[in-house]
């Protein structure tokens, strides 16, 4: 056997075993917990005001989920700002039911009503399960955004000089078990954008995509970026708008 098949025999064979491994992960997704906890918040009359979220605008309509997730981030006439799905969530949180969002978006991931938003986000995403993403571009805002997110993508920093792209610029990309998604163009599938909300069974713990880009970030070995920055929304359009057509899978799961 020559090197060269050598080397696609192993290739074939260890992404047969990370298919595998990735199908008895998803077997039993404690992401589906979070889901539940998230359609018992959305209904649960909560906070100051006593009500539920259930008359919630993001950006279908009053109380509105499924679609809602695959069109975010976008543009939002109250506020004045393009917003993602956890961001418009809060607003609705302190809009509707009386919280402080200012206090939210200061509390660290997986804490307090951090916790509950990502819950929230988790269930959210999920009723746009198999929806195509389709964000939109219309108003200035969102194709600025989209510049911006752009160029952030592209811009190398940090003590390590990375950027994104580094990692999420080629096809075929991973480390160890973990895919690479080229993040460039529609990757056409959900192991990117398309996945997060996802539960990581590394740290069992949920995530959505605010704390998936702050840990790039900070393994990027950047300053970590404030909930809900400009920075990451921007990201999130330039990604989300990249990834147009490609199904949603959340809530997925992740090594």
């Amino acid at each position: 056997m020559s090197l060269g098949l050598s080397a696609a025999h192993a290739q074939g064979t260890t992404a047969e075993g990370i298919a595998k491994y990735r199908e008895m992960l998803a077997d039993g997704n404690p992401a589906e917990l979070f889901e539940m906890k998230g359609e018992e918040l959305w209904k649960q009359k909560r906070g100051p005001k006593n009500v539920s979220l259930e008359q919630c605008d993001l950006g279908k309509g009053p109380g509105v989920i499924a679609g809602a997730f695959v069109e975010l981030p976008r543009y939002f006439k109250d506020t004045g700002r393009v917003q993602d799905l956890e961001t418009r969530l809060i607003t609705c949180m302190e809009t509707l039911q009386g919280f402080n969002a200012a206090e939210i978006a200061k509390t660290p991931f997986g804490r307090g009503e951090m916790a509950n938003v990502t819950a929230l986000a988790t269930y959210v995403a999920t009723a746009s399960k198999g929806m195509r993403f389709n964000l939109p571009q219309a108003h200035q805002q969102e194709k600025n955004m989209y510049e911006v997110g752009k160029r952030l993508f592209f811009a190398r920093g940090g003590t390590h000089d990375f950027a994104c792209s580094s990692c999420h610029s080629i096809d075929g990309g991973r480390i160890r078990l973990q895919d690479l998604p080229n993040l460039t163009k529609n990757p056409g599938d959900g192991v990117g954008v398309a996945a997060w909300p996802a539960y990581r069974v590394s740290n069992a713990q949920m995530w959505g995509m605010q704390l998936r880009l702050n840990d790039c970030y900070r393994q990027q070995r950047f300053p970590e970026p404030k909930f809900g920055s400009d920075a990451t929304i921007a990201l999130g359009v330039y990604m989300g708008v990249n990834s147009k057509t490609a199904e949603s899978i959340v809530p997925a799961i992740k090594r």
